[in-house]
């Protein structure tokens, strides 16, 4: 299965690892980039971006250019996948977090009819109605919850 990871850029590690597992199940696996190019064309962490774009003042062009292409780029790797996973990790002391972005990039995978995956529950968020009406499938942390290739083979194998 083509599968997205969604969520918070503090979650970036955790996407690496869940990629890592997820390509070992046998899925492609697409992520948010670890790079941002800079205004002066060199490359700097995406954890250096999002600190920057925290304290970004409106006239700060680049950076919110550079979030316009991520914007984009990312929901095109929605477009190409079958699913999407969203990790919501705790963040801001809410469990479960969901933030704006990853709401949308929800709220695409579901007008494409895409299969949403949760990595934990649904938070209570001022948005909590609208992921429970996308009808996400949470998979509390267990990846092996996610249909693949290895247990479609392994399966038929065994008929």
């Amino acid at each position: 299965m083509k599968i997205t990871l969604c969520g918070s850029i503090a979650f970036y590690d955790r996407m690496q690892d869940l990629e890592r597992d997820l390509c070992g199940y046998g899925h492609e696996v697409k992520l948010p980039p670890g790079q941002i190019q800079a205004e002066d064309g060199t490359w700097m962490p995406v954890y250096k971006y999002y600190e920057l774009r925290k304290t970004a003042k409106i006239d700060d062009h680049w950076i919110w250019k550079k979030k316009a292409e991520a914007m984009r780029n990312h929901f095109e790797k929605v477009v190409w996948s079958d699913a999407i996973l969203v990790v919501n990790e705790p963040k801001n002391k809410i469990d479960g977090y969901v933030g704006a972005n990853t709401l949308m990039e929800m709220g695409l995978a579901f007008h494409l009819q895409k299969t949403i995956y949760l990595l934990h529950p649904i938070p209570d968020q001022s948005y909590t109605e609208e992921i429970y009406g996308m009808h996400p499938i949470v998979i509390q942390g267990d990846l092996a919850r996610i249909p693949c290739a290895i247990h479609s083979s392994m399966s038929s194998s065994f008929s």
